[in-house]
């Protein structure tokens, strides 16, 4: 029997007119990040909506300066010859009785305890959703998600006919009460519980002896803080644009919030023998919202990070 021939393969001698190959080293040092492309389509709606939302805000603010014979003889995008301010806003306190302040006052208690018991209610509401287990869970979710869905303007009318039979119309607790009540605000609560507040982080400290109570203030609530100010600036600032609930509840204006207030000044022109005066409510306006851009200002970086809860799994 002949024995197998085992072939060894020879290796590949390059030809004398190539050159041999050399292989490129490896790079390992941390790549570059790409530059993101830029895109003209975009910075072009990105301004747009820059200059849409800046350019009432620049009007308001001029117009502000203007007096009333100034705001109908002069561009309402530029200064007029007479700066009256400080005229404005001192007017604007002290016209008909200052009764101004009284709206001013009014708004501050709808915000204080409506939004304020509605941020409240909304952390403990969506702490316990998200970290206790009881029948009829899902059930309470499917409510929560269908009260998010339905406009306020829809509940206004048989809320109306509910407080009139209960005689509440025309007081504070007829704008405050439905206040009280914020489904978004309940659900960012929820979500924000669900992710901030670790289940190991509860059973430490109930082994340790903390009771509900007592877990709940001193170690859930420093970990709720960003989800309490976001909560808080959305219902802060639905209470304070409030219009349309004030307006089908309240008949007295010493009740009224500056959103009925100002409407009621603005009214005035379209009324037998009544003043216009529109550089008030200007300035009333104007007034109005730099509550609102402070908070904002001042509480950006809280608000923000409670957006993002839940975007993100580690």
């Amino acid at each position: 029997m002949s024995s197998p021939v085992t072939t060894l393969a020879q290796p590949s001698v390059p030809s004398a007119g190539s050159a041999p190959r050399l292989r490129t080293p490896r790079r390992h040092g941390p790549r570059r990040p790409r530059r993101p492309r830029r895109s003209v389509l975009l910075t072009v709606l990105t301004g747009l909506v820059l200059l849409y939302s800046l350019v009432p805000l620049a009007w308001l603010i001029i117009s502000a300066t203007k007096t009333q014979e100034g705001l109908a003889h002069s561009f309402g995008l530029w200064f007029n010859s007479d700066f009256a301010l400080w005229d404005n806003i001192r007017e604007t306190f002290t016209y008909s009785d200052g009764v101004f302040t009284r709206w001013l006052l009014n708004t501050v208690l709808y915000v204080v305890v409506g939004a304020g018991g509605a941020t409240l209610l909304a952390v403990l509401g969506g702490y316990a959703l998200a970290k206790f287990k009881f029948p009829g869970k899902r059930a309470v979710f499917a409510v929560v998600i269908g009260a998010v869905a339905v406009p306020g303007t829809a509940l206004a009318v048989p809320t109306f006919l509910m407080f009139s039979k209960m005689g509440l119309t025309d007081t504070p607790w007829s704008v405050i009460i439905p206040s009280l009540i914020s489904p978004f605000g309940l659900y960012l609560m929820w979500v924000f519980a669900s992710e901030a507040v670790p289940d190991e982080l509860l059973e430490a400290a109930r082994i340790d002896g903390a009771g509900e109570l007592r877990t709940f203030f001193q170690v859930v609530l420093p970990l709720l803080a960003p989800g309490i100010v976001t909560v808080s600036l959305f219902t802060m600032v639905a209470t304070w644009n409030n219009y349309f609930l004030p307006l089908i509840m309240l008949k007295d204006p010493d009740w009224y919030p500056l959103t009925l207030g100002l409407n009621s000044w603005n009214a005035q022109a379209a009324t037998a023998g009544g003043t216009p005066v529109f550089n008030l409510v200007i300035t009333g306006s104007l007034i109005t919202i730099l509550p609102l851009i402070a908070a904002f200002l001042l509480l950006q970086k809280y608000w923000q990070s409670g957006l993002a809860a839940g975007s993100v799994k580690e």
